[in-house]
């Protein structure tokens, strides 16, 4: 059983924030695989379904971002799950636009999110970090993750979206290269 959770703020104001591109993750996944309806549990909304022959919980906390921890560390104490279990999807800034890397385990990087994990959880979690680019300087930076996705965007991020879910079972499996190399070759498509 994985936990894959999601990070964003709660609320329609902030839907197309690129601060919110993990919620838009889960959310893609969740409609592809069919999984249940989202229900209010671990401070946040929780689906559950299988991607092929693994049992994942996806989440979306509730709690803000910068809270996020409390909301993950409550569903992994739940489900007896170990921080190898927990993947997160959430926005990182040093990747360019629509790009996606993999890791496991490493710093926040300044991101209050992953923080918040790593001070509830532990900081060995797989991380999915989706490209939102940089906007240039440190000062500029808060009102650029709290924006929305600029109407150029919105094309290009929907590619994205569908190419992680049409390869997420790549991830269920654990081969992150692979889950990768495929996201990159439809985008590259």
């Amino acid at each position: 059983m994985q936990i894959w959770a999601g990070l964003g703020n709660p609320g329609a104001q902030y839907a197309l924030h690129r601060h919110n591109v993990g919620f838009m993750a889960v959310d893609v996944i969740a409609d592809r695989y069919n999984f249940s309806p989202w229900k209010r549990g671990f401070q946040g909304f929780a689906a559950e379904g299988r991607i092929g022959p693994e049992r994942i919980i996806l989440l979306k906390p509730q709690t803000f971002m910068n809270e996020s921890g409390r909301s993950v560390g409550e569903a992994m104490r739940f489900y007896k799950a170990e921080v190898g279990d927990v993947t997160a999807f959430y926005d990182e800034l040093d990747l360019d636009p629509m790009k996606l890397k993999v890791k496991t385990g490493g710093g926040a990087a300044g991101h209050n999110g992953i923080r918040s994990m790593i001070a509830h959880i532990g900081a060995d979690f797989r991380r999915v970090r989706l490209g939102i680019g940089h906007p240039g300087h440190k000062d500029r930076v808060t009102g650029y993750v709290l924006g929305n996705f600029a109407k150029a965007e919105m094309d290009p991020l929907s590619d994205l979206l569908t190419a992680i879910a049409a390869e997420a079972e790549w991830l269920a499996k654990g081969d992150d290269v692979r889950f990768m190399n495929d996201v990159a070759l439809r985008m590259a498509g």
